[in-house]
């Protein structure tokens, strides 16, 4: 009973700012979008006690026009060609709709992180997951790379 009070204590927070559900991946209602981009390349898990661990995103950003404009590497961190920088931690996930793909998420500016065009932003979402997922089977050792995309949104105020 302890334990149950201690989680919900610590959930409602992230409720608050997230929406209105634990799991919402939603951003409060007075918040613009700053940059929206499309996340192309492979989710990167290491085998660790014979069951795959997330190790780090390895992708490109792509605009709305097809142009590669960055990357989204380990942190997790986005960072555009023109030097822009930007670094969040989760704070809600909802399951995929689409089985197989990782979940949608909403990630918190770290503070300090933000540089450029991200100065601005305060929240990244996660959405429209396609692949991804941790192979199902157990493992022993290596690396499995997972291919994936996603749309990636930077919002602020």
């Amino acid at each position: 009973m302890r334990a149950l009070l201690l989680f919900a204590t610590l959930i409602a927070p992230i409720a608050a700012f997230a929406g209105q559900t634990p799991n919402s991946v939603d951003v409060e209602p007075d918040l613009h979008l700053l940059l929206e981009v499309k996340g192309q390349g492979v989710q990167v898990y290491t085998c660790a006690e014979n069951k795959w661990m997330l190790k780090a995103p390895d992708a490109k950003l792509i605009d709305a026009q097809g142009i590669v404009i960055g990357t989204h590497f380990a942190g997790p961190t986005w960072k555009l060609t023109d030097g822009s920088e930007i670094k969040g931690k989760a704070i809600a996930a909802k399951p995929s709709p689409e089985a197989g793909s990782v979940s949608w998420l909403l990630l918190q500016t770290i503070p300090g992180s933000a540089s450029g065009k991200f100065a601005d932003a305060i929240y990244i979402r996660r959405t429209q997951t396609h692949g991804g997922a941790a192979p199902e089977k157990s493992c022993t050792s290596g690396e499995s790379r997972q291919p994936y995309s996603a749309t990636y949104s930077f919002y602020g105020k």
